[in-house]
């Protein structure tokens, strides 16, 4: 199995997709665990003066005026973690947990949160045990952190709260950790608030959603390319020498993405009754504009992300000087807004692509095609309903780009007065991006068949491939009408699994 090895200096996206995704190993390098005992090691020394210093020994958000005396200080790292595992509603799927696990202890690695290197090695130990904390949807406002969602997780490390077993099950943590052969953290001063304080969740969230939105945006390409096919569209508009006047960089790459889609085809430019068309509809003839504005987007957050997964995020913070001190790294609102940006691209790429979609089964705008692609219509309604479909998913996708960033609800007596709102941008991104991947999934059904319907025409050969590997995957093509729910299902677990990019690759090359 492969091992992520975590050291001081951040962690990679790449690292983050084996961890929470794919179950890889932790191990932390022998740098971590020096500067973790280094740090440790300044927080005692500061824990032993009459100074009170916030984290260490005082109270946290609007009661850090209490200085609190040393026999109370392991009771109060135990009661914010407590307190603050407050979160409601359901439960909040496995991989977000495990990325937003990995990236505390990536934080805590960095030798600047002052926390024991044993209480690193244990969170490495229950994620390599497959132990998941159940951590609720409702709870963190993005800013100190995610405080309830690592609260959640900061309660198994105390043997603690509810997990999952590494067989599915919820069961009592301290019965998992048991079993494992993993002794429950008692925390010391300081160490409740490190493991509490980081923008982890949202941010696990973003690097997840950036590898799953690169794959649909070149899913959508194709998509779009077969719909200009189908359409018998004119390739022209996607010449490089025409975006290079405009120079924006996906704006090139989705255009060269179609074009290569495209090459050999007997359909693109094959007017139907020999009448040439002076230019095709916005939602074709735009189609790289739009999809390679998105593609600019996902190139700024993930700038945005590398940069967060090279950060250490926690207040107060150890400095190397043997300053302990405050900061405000923890406010979300860096990865908040990149993810509200991905929201607002992605709706415009799933209506966009709604909009090409409906005109494939128009009699008056599809040049020639049958109505709804029926195979009697009339008898057969055809692709209809699924265009229905396809709207409620864009309709939904248009209410889920308001930004959640944009709001802030005051907190803790006023203290916390501004906050991000960055997890709730990262929940409905999550559920935006799963919209998007059932509308590309409906375009592409119809445009396959559409092009089927074109008897006489030859598809380009990327399309036949494409068109190909939908049927083998269960997708059936042109007919009367059937029971389509499952039709539609198979289309979407094709293009989620990244069926429409596998199948395109082998005879254009790699797509942009």
């Amino acid at each position: 199995m492969h091992t992520v090895v975590v050291g001081t200096s951040g962690v990679t996206a790449s690292d983050v997709l084996a961890v929470a995704r794919e179950g890889a190993r932790i191990e932390l390098s022998g740098e971590a665990v020096e500067a973790l005992a280094a740090a440790r090691e300044i927080v005692e020394a500061l824990a032993a003066k009459p100074e009170p210093v916030y984290g260490v020994s005082t109270g946290f958000g609007a009661l850090a005026s209490r200085h609190i005396s040393p026999e109370l200080r392991a009771q109060l790292q135990r009661n914010i973690v407590r307190s603050h595992a407050a979160g409601m509603g359901p439960r909040v799927e496995r991989e977000v947990v495990r990325a937003l696990m990995f990236l505390r202890l990536k934080t805590v690695c960095s030798g600047h949160t002052g926390v024991r290197p044993e209480v690193a090695q244990t969170m490495a130990d229950i994620l390599n045990a497959g132990i998941t904390p159940v951590v609720h949807e409702y709870g963190s406002l993005g800013c100190s952190g995610d405080l309830a969602p690592l609260s959640h997780c900061a309660l198994t490390l105390m043997g603690e709260g509810d997990a999952e077993g590494p067989d599915g099950v919820v069961r009592p943590a301290g019965e998992l950790l048991a079993e494992a052969g993993i002794a429950p953290v008692e925390l010391r001063e300081k160490e409740g608030l490190a493991l509490l304080n980081g923008t982890d969740g949202m941010l696990g969230m973003l690097v997840m959603a950036l590898a799953d939105l690169e794959m649909l945006y070149k899913s959508a390409d194709v998509s779009a390319a077969l719909s200009l096919e189908a359409l018998l569209g004119t390739d022209k508009v996607l010449a490089p020498e025409l975006h290079a006047i405009r120079p924006h960089p996906g704006q090139s790459a989705s255009a060269a993405n179609m074009l290569a889609v495209l090459k050999g085809s007997e359909l693109t430019g094959h007017h139907q009754d020999g009448a040439p068309r002076v230019q095709d509809a916005y939602s074709v003839r735009c189609a790289p504009q739009v999809a390679g504005a998105g593609r600019d987007t996902l190139a700024h957050a993930r700038t945005v992300a590398e940069r967060e997964l090279a950060s250490a995020v926690d207040n107060p913070v150890v400095l190397p000087d043997g300053r302990v001190e405050s900061n405000g790294n923890f406010h979300g609102a860096p990865v908040a807004y990149v993810l509200d940006f991905l929201a607002i691209a992605a709706a415009d790429l799933g209506s966009i692509a709604e909009r090409r979609t409906d005109r494939l089964l128009d009699k008056n705008r599809s040049h020639g095609l049958p109505p709804f692609l029926a195979d009697d219509a009339g008898v057969d309604s055809g692709l209809m309903i699924a265009q229905y479909t396809q709207a409620a998913l864009v309709s939904e996708m248009k209410r889920l780009a308001v930004p959640a960033s944009a709001d802030s609800i005051p907190s803790s007596a006023m203290q916390e007065d501004h906050v991000s709102m960055g997890w709730s941008a990262a929940r409905k991104l999550r559920t935006s991006v799963d919209n998007l991947t059932r509308i590309v999934a409906i375009e592409l059904y119809a445009a396959t068949r559409a092009i089927e319907l074109r008897e006489g025409l030859t598809p380009a050969p990327a399309s036949r491939a494409v068109i190909d590997a939908v049927r083998a995957a269960g997708v059936q093509g042109p007919g009367p009408d059937r029971f389509l729910a499952p039709d539609l299902a198979a289309a979407d677990a094709f293009v989620r699994a990244g069926g429409v990019v596998a199948a395109v690759e082998p005879v254009t090359g790699p797509l942009a």
